[in-house]
């Protein structure tokens, strides 16, 4: 069977692997630190970093209509600290989960609307342990300015598919992430025009 495949993902992997493996590092939490992703996409993310940190126990998730895509992918690795995926939306009130040491995404706010973007935050309060972390990647904008042209040009082609999506601004991000409870540790610039944020509860 044809695995599910993402070129970004395939590119940004190691990048993003070197800044998670600095929060994630074995020997400085509890084990296994548990990691909720959210919009898993096609596991490769969720495969290449269980398989660089074995000490993690990584539960990936994606929206009820892609979740059996992702776990093509994770069914095939057969790790035992990567279970199979969980369907989960982010405005549905109850996530049905208990709270984890980290969460992260990837290439996810910018899919989904403001409002989504919002609710996601407004969750995450009861989410992350206590001293844990929130780590997104993608594109943000700054001041209201896009970092480069190609990112303009991203977000226009987001809003041509879906008017609601976008790529988000920093400031109004972080202070989501303010409201939830968390205060952020690092602005890490990325390959591809693109940053990997890091907050902790």
């Amino acid at each position: 069977m044809q695995l599910p495949f993402s070129q970004s993902c395939e590119n940004n992997k190691e990048p993003i692997l070197a800044v998670l493996h600095k929060h994630f590092a074995a020997g400085e939490h509890r084990q296994p630190l548990r990691v909720l992703e959210i919009a898993g996409g096609t596991g490769q993310h969720a495969v290449h970093f269980t398989t660089h940190m074995p000490w993690l126990h990584w539960q990936s998730s994606d929206v009820p209509e892609l979740v059996d895509t992702l776990n093509i992918r994770l069914r095939a690795a057969a790790q035992p600290n990567l279970p199979l995926a969980l369907p989960l939306d982010v405005t549905q009130q109850d996530w049905g989960v208990n709270p984890f040491d980290a969460v992260f995404t990837a290439n996810s706010l910018h899919i989904m609307p403001a409002i989504a973007v919002a609710e996601f935050f407004r969750r995450l309060d009861n989410i992350i342990a206590s001293g844990g972390h929130l780590c997104i990647y993608g594109p943000f904008k700054y001041g209201g300015n896009f970092t480069t042209s190609s990112n303009a040009q991203f977000d226009l082609w987001l809003k041509s598919r879906n008017p609601l999506s976008g790529v988000r601004d920093f400031e109004w991000v972080n202070e989501l992430a303010g409201e939830a409870g968390l205060t952020l540790l690092e602005d890490n610039t990325m390959p591809a025009n693109n940053q990997l944020l890091v907050w902790k509860k």
